[in-house]
């Protein structure tokens, strides 16, 4: 396996809650290793431009709201196979549907308010780590 670098968001339901460091806690046992962080509270411009790709869906604007209610903790993780190991860490999304163990199972409140945010495939990791990082920012 090839250490790949994927991005991650854990999201405002989880800063609000004080969960950060659980959270990353999470992806640091599984081997992934967080090599640029920061928190921001998304612009509208951020967030619809992140999601663009679900513009047409009839949950858009829902989640353009949701993502800009409060901070956000943008990162990189870097391993052997990050992608999927971070989508393994995460679980389904849907919490109900998530095995035990992963973040959305023990602290996803909703489909809706899942705690994070993880790329589905190489490529469209480094389009999501571009969106938030310039290449000396990320730290590995």
């Amino acid at each position: 396996m090839a250490i790949q670098r994927t991005f991650s968001i854990i999201k405002p339901d989880a800063t609000a809650r004080n969960i950060t460091g659980k959270i990353i806690s999470k992806f640091e046992d599984a081997g992934l290793r967080v090599v640029a962080s920061k928190r921001i509270h998304m612009t509208r411009a951020q967030a619809e431009g992140f999601y663009a790709v679900h513009k047409e869906r009839p949950f858009f604007g829902e989640l353009v709201e949701f993502m800009m209610s409060g901070p956000v903790v943008v990162q990189v993780l870097e391993g052997e196979d990050a992608v999927a190991k971070n989508r393994e860490v995460m679980g389904a999304t849907n919490p109900a549907d998530a095995a035990e163990g992963t973040i959305r199972k023990e602290f996803a409140l909703s489909i809706g308010e899942n705690s994070v945010h993880g790329s589905d495939a190489p490529e469209t990791a480094a389009e999501e780590i571009k969106f938030f990082f310039s290449d000396d920012e990320i730290v590995g």
